[in-house]
């Protein structure tokens, strides 16, 4: 039996992004979004509505985008709770600590070690969509392998679960991606 819950924004997995920007005088910001993902090989679609963080990007025309880890939930959840505009200290108490990217004019959040840095394509105010163009993603080698593979299991990626206002890790591996359903071929 199935139970029906209206229309509402849950949808598993929703990776917890967290999008980092410079302010009008240079001091790096950041705020959490769930409602994005990859929209194209080399473009991110993020829904971000009216925030200090939109101000900065509209202003600068680039930001990064970084996966919230395990590790960080507590400051990934505060930048996202707290507005640069009203906690001027908003970076500091959060913990994080940035470096310029060398791509595009935005932070790199150095406890997050998966990062895509993007130029601003489009924003629409009006529904608070905004397109970027990915031009380089950058990787903290804590989290690669010996062969430069992103191993999950270091990075400890966060979602975030609409339905019950929590996050979860990402686990176990229990497939291998284009090559299992070859077994029913």
């Amino acid at each position: 039996m199935r139970k029906n819950f209206k229309a509402k924004p849950i949808l598993y997995p929703q990776p917890v992004f967290i999008i980092a920007s410079y302010d009008e005088n240079g001091n790096a910001d950041a705020m959490n979004a769930a409602w994005g993902g990859i929209a194209d090989a080399d473009k991110i679609f993020m829904c971000i509505g009216s925030h200090k963080s939109t101000e900065n990007i509209l202003a600068r025309r680039a930001f990064t985008v970084s996966m919230g880890s395990a590790e960080q939930v507590v400051a990934c959840d505060y930048v996202g709770i707290v507005s640069a505009s009203n906690e001027p200290e908003k970076m500091k108490k959060s913990g994080f600590h940035t470096t310029k990217s060398e791509h595009v004019d935005a932070p790199l959040i150095d406890e997050l070690p998966l990062a895509l840095e993007c130029k601003l394509i489009s924003y629409d105010p009006e529904t608070g969509y905004m397109f970027g163009e990915i031009v380089n993603i950058s990787v903290d080698e804590r989290i690669l392998d010996e062969n430069d593979h992103i191993l999950p299991e270091r990075l400890r990626p966060i979602i975030f679960d609409g339905a019950n206002a929590s996050y979860h890790v990402i686990g176990e591996k229990v497939g291998n991606a284009f090559c299992d359903g070859a077994a029913l071929k």
